[in-house]
Parts: C-alpha cells; sequence; structure tokens
C-alpha cells in the first residue's frame, strides 16, 4: 500500500447546528455546534486514515481556525503538515431545520494565498521522504489562487512520481480540463457540465460529455457522481454505471470526498477501477447517514460495500 498525500488550498473548521426553524430576521437559537476538520484534501485524508490507509494532509493555516484545524486533526490521528500563512484560516458552517429537515451550508471565501505562501505547499510536499505515490488536490481555490497553479501542481506530480487525482470546481476546473494530466478526475453533475461547456441531460449526453473527455486525454479514468442516481465510470475500457446504495440521507456535507477518499485507497491497494467505485459509493453513502458534518465510519462503509 502506497501513501497518499492531500493538498488543501481552502481548508475550514466546519461547524454544525440545528435551529427548530430559519427564518429572517429573529434570532435563532440553535443546538451546541459541532466542530470537524474540513475542506476537500482534509476530508479525503480523513477517511483513508479512516479506512486504515496511509495519508497526509498538507494544508495553509492560520489564525485561530488555523490553530483549531492543526489541534482537531491530531485528535483525530490524521497525519498533517501545516503551511503557516498570514490569513485567517476559514470557518464554515451548516444548519439543519427542525421543521422541515432542510439543510442549509454557509460555505465562506477563505484568506487570500499570496505567491509565497502557494510555493511554500508545494515545497512542503516535494520535500517528502519517502515520496507519495498519489497527489489529491480537492477543494476550492481561495482568493489569489489563479487556476494556472493546476499547472504547478502537474509539474510536481510528475516531477515526484505520483498519480494526479482531482476534484476541484469553477475556473480552476475548466483550466484543468484543458490541461490534462489527470489520472482519476471525480466531477459531479455540475462539475462535467464546466467541463462540458454545457448542461449534460440524460444518461446517453453523460455517457457520450465522458468519452470525449476521456478521448481528450483530459483524464485517463473519470468517476462521474450522481448522488441518488449512483455512479458513472469512465475510462479507455469503456462506460459502467453503478446504482445507488439506499440508506437514510442525514447530510450530504463531505460525501464526495469520503468517495474520493475511498476510491483512491482502493486504488492504491491494487484493486480494480470496478471495487474502486463500489468502495468509493460504500463510502459516499455511509458519510450521507451521518449528521452534520460527521464523515463515514468504517464500519458502515465494509457493510454498504459487501451489500452492494
Amino acid at each position: 500500500m502506497s501513501r497518499i498525500v492531500t493538498l488543501t488550498l481552502n481548508p475550514a473548521m466546519d461547524l454544525s447546528t440545528t435551529a427548530a426553524r430559519v427564518e429572517p430576521t429573529r434570532k435563532l437559537r440553535c443546538s451546541l455546534p459541532h466542530y470537524d476538520p474540513g475542506g476537500g484534501g482534509i476530508n479525503v485524508a480523513r477517511v483513508v486514515a479512516t479506512l486504515g490507509g496511509d495519508a497526509l494532509a498538507v494544508y495553509p493555516g492560520g489564525g485561530p481556525f488555523g490553530d483549531l484545524l492543526e489541534r482537531t486533526l491530531a485528535g483525530l490521528g490524521v497525519p498533517q503538515r501545516r503551511v503557516p500563512i498570514a490569513g485567517d484560516t476559514r470557518e464554515s458552517f451548516t444548519v439543519d431545520e427542525g421543521a422541515s429537515g432542510l439543510q442549509y451550508r454557509f460555505v465562506l471565501p477563505g484568506p487570500e494565498l499570496s505567491a509565497v505562501e502557494q510555493q511554500a505547499c508545494l515545497d512542503a510536499i516535494a520535500a517528502l521522504d519517502p515520496r507519495p505515490s498519489w497527489l489529491v488536490l480537492s477543494g476550492s481555490f481561495p482568493p489569489g489562487v489563479a487556476p494556472m497553479f493546476f499547472d504547478q501542481v502537474v509539474a510536481l506530480a510528475q516531477r515526484i512520481g505520483a498519480r494526479l487525482v482531482l476534484d476541484c470546481s469553477g475556473e480552476a476546473l475548466r483550466h484543468a480540463g484543458q490541461r490534462g494530466a489527470i489520472h482519476l478526475l471525480k466531477p459531479s453533475l455540475s462539475k462535467l457540465a464546466t467541463l462540458a461547456g454545457g448542461k449534460v441531460e440524460g444518461a446517453a449526453a453523460q455517457e457520450a460529455a465522458l468519452r470525449e473527455l476521456i478521448g481528450r486525454g483530459v483524464a485517463e479514468v473519470i468517476v462521474l457522481s450522481l448522488g441518488g442516481e449512483g455512479a458513472v465510470l469512465a475510462s479507455r475500457e469503456g462506460i459502467e454505471r453503478f446504482p445507488p446504495l439506499d440508506v437514510p440521507v442525514c447530510s450530504a456535507v463531505g460525501a464526495g470526498d469520503s468517495m474520493v477518499g475511498a476510491m483512491v485507497l482502493a486504488l492504491s491497494r491494487g484493486w480494480s477501477l470496478h471495487e474502486a467505485v463500489r468502495y468509493g459509493i460504500a463510502a459516499g453513502s455511509a458519510t450521507i447517514m451521518r449528521p452534520g458534518t460527521e464523515l463515514c465510519r468504517v464500519e458502515d462503509v465494509q457493510r454498504l460495500y459487501w451489500k452492494g
């Protein structure tokens, strides 16, 4: 089994709470908050560690929430490499409304990263010994980070001999789609639309878009996550659809990151693509069963994997 390193450019302390009803103007009395370390790559590393893998979370962190993030990850037993920054790590929060069962998610932009701080994140990975076999770039780009930063990540992955896994959005994803050099790409349907240049409606259109991206060399493997409709695996070997797992829905926070973490761990263990996607679906489904910003539990992942 090989080491997995994740890079999270815009980490957060995720706060989750509940309120009887979410209404304007009135003071909303909430339950005691629950804090979890968050951000795409940090969630991926947490899931890999939960499932028994070797993961290291690299991230820029500053201010009180940067300190809390470091302490919380240490408490969870997740190996980490914090890169000090001048700005304050962000807080994001989720409110579950008791009256309706709806979930409200508030995502803040995060601190601006200077060019020096961006390079320090790359240098932290380049200095690792032993070198990782997998590099996961996951989550949003914070202010100050241009889409072209992806080119530097590609160059780093090639220099250290790591397979690059990507799960990002917006202009960064659009640029990555033009650059290519990705081993595993995990878009949602909306992210697939970003890569395809417009809405992708229906199974036939999804599969055509995936084939076009594989044909252009955007990624060697693409796993399209469709939430309650399952997932689609695309590679040069063809297209395969996977049905969803029937689980009680509690919170969708971190489900996509959990899917990425489990898939990369499975692939690092030498599993087939088919089994890796099944494992990813099990982890994502297990996270959906957890409240607020909690992620999957290993016993749920194993049960759902064998059930599926």
